[in-house]
């Protein structure tokens, strides 16, 4: 009987090994897919511009808080103690506005990056389907992705990188 189990156990084990070694990989360089499509490129250039316009608002109220800063040394000396705390209070307040702004338009959950992943959606939807649709016509049962942070690869041989299928998939022409 327990011979019987071994058996089994190696025939089964032989089995499975011959299966995952049938199995076709390939990987992919998202970034690079990314950055090869046209819709990307615009994206980009409206984040880029969206991030200017709150980038010189920063900077205009961290301008404005170093004015506050040079006009109460410069009229420190005039100022009762009362009105120079009110005046750092004043500071300190701007200070906390400029902080939250800041946090607000681009901490984690900030509104940048709730853009970001709005206009980016669309377009990773699309090349998400298209890589499904690679995998499915040259039957992967795994496909990677290069540019993945921490992706583990270590080589990659380029006869298994199936990036340039994808661009295809998505209707794009490498020009090189």
């Amino acid at each position: 009987m327990n011979k019987a189990i071994k058996i089994i156990f190696l025939l089964s084990i032989t089995l499975i090994s011959n299966q995952l070694l049938a199995q076709k990989f390939g990987y992919i360089d998202s970034e690079y897919v990314l950055n090869k499509h046209p819709d990307y490129k615009v994206v980009q250039q409206e984040l880029e511009k969206l991030s200017n316009a709150w980038k010189k608002e920063a900077q205009d109220l961290d301008a404005e808080i170093k004015e506050m800063y040079i006009q109460l040394k410069a009229e420190e000396v005039l100022l009762t103690e009362e009105m120079y705390q009110k005046r750092m209070q004043e500071i300190q307040k701007k200070e906390k506005t400029s902080q939250e702004f800041n946090s607000r338009i681009f901490g984690i959950n900030g509104q940048y990056f709730q853009k970001q992943a709005e206009l980016l959606q669309p377009l990773q939807s699309k090349i998400y389907d298209a890589i499904e649709r690679v995998s499915r016509k040259n039957n992967l049962a795994m496909l990677f992705d290069k540019a993945s942070v921490p992706s583990g690869i270590i080589y990659t041989d380029p006869r298994h990188d199936y990036s340039e299928f994808v661009l295809e998939e998505l209707g794009i022409e490498d020009n090189n």
